[in-house]
């Protein structure tokens, strides 16, 4: 995903540049907003890893039909101690990453952000990553389809692990994964109790997605979350985006389209790891404590 750049001129000084820049922001009129955000320091502050000692992980790879072929990696990483019949929320990464990416304890370290939950009394639950590639989780053209393969594919998988109860089934996703986790959410067969959508890549028009994110103007119209938010009526849903993030204003707008205000919120923030990393607790917590029935 590539931000927009804003070019500030005519205003005259550092100071009255500097100004300038920052009530543009204020009323959201500043063309550039995230990279504003970033120079003028008030990103808010970055999350933190905790300090804590994750569960176990255990991770594989299977040969995925609706990915053409694709050999694609899976990890699964549950809290510390043993608990049984866990619920397990399907995680989906964001444009350039990997099913390794949620892991990666230089990245987003979710299993970390999972026990310091569940040490703080969060019902415990598992987290189970998958590769997607660069598919914006939905059926391309090429007849590739990434939100297939989760459902008909990776949830068998997932099945088979005894400790695992499908039954209580969540998503959660960053960035493209936040987009497919509202798509797939809100799409049958799958029977989702709960949502957490990180600042999700949403747009109001497909003349202003990400290059590569929709095969057309058609595949725009039939997968956009925009319209759909009747469908998660019965779903646990925490939306969270950064005021500085470039999806900011469909974030806000997607987010008013529900009958009932979602969980979590906008707040200063950019798109980027550190703001992530502040959201996760809360995400995390109230995974948590969807998928157990609160």
């Amino acid at each position: 995903m590539i931000s927009r750049r804003g070019v500030l001129v005519g205003i005259g000084g550092a100071g009255a540049l500097a100004a300038g820049a920052a009530i543009g922001v204020q009323t959201e009129v500043l063309p550039g907003r995230s990279w504003a955000y970033h120079r003028l320091g008030i990103d808010g502050a970055d999350g933190t890893v905790p300090d804590v000692t994750p569960g176990p992980t255990e991770s594989g790879s299977f040969t995925s039909e609706h990915r053409l072929g694709q050999e694609v990696g899976w990890t699964i990483a549950r809290p510390p101690a043993e608990h049984a019949r866990l619920p397990v929320a399907i995680v989906l990464h964001g444009r350039g990453d990997d099913h390794a990416s949620a892991f990666d304890h230089d990245y987003l370290a979710l299993d970390m952000f999972l026990a310091a939950a569940v040490a703080d009394g969060t019902p415990p639950f598992a987290l189970a990553s998958i590769d997607g590639g660069d598919t914006y989780w939905h059926p391309r053209e090429s007849g590739e389809d990434a939100a297939a393969m989760v459902v008909d594919e990776f949830l068998p998988l997932l099945l088979g692990r005894h400790d695992l109860d499908l039954g209580r089934l969540g998503l959660l996703g960053w960035s493209m994964g936040g987009f497919g986790a509202l798509y797939i959410g809100a799409a049958p067969p799958a029977q989702v109790r709960a949502i957490g959508a990180m600042s999700p890549a949403l747009w109001h028009e497909y003349a202003d997605t990400a290059p590569g994110a929709f095969d057309d103007e058609t595949d725009f119209e039939r997968t956009t979350p925009f319209g759909d938010q009747d469908d998660l009526a019965r779903t646990a849903v925490r939306i969270d985006c950064g005021e500085g993030d470039p999806f900011y204003d469909a974030v806000k707008d997607y987010r008013a389209g529900f009958a009932e205000e979602p969980a979590g919120g906008l707040a200063l923030g950019d798109h980027d790891i550190g703001y992530w990393r502040r959201i996760a607790p809360g995400q995390v917590a109230f995974l948590g404590h969807a998928l157990a029935g609160g």
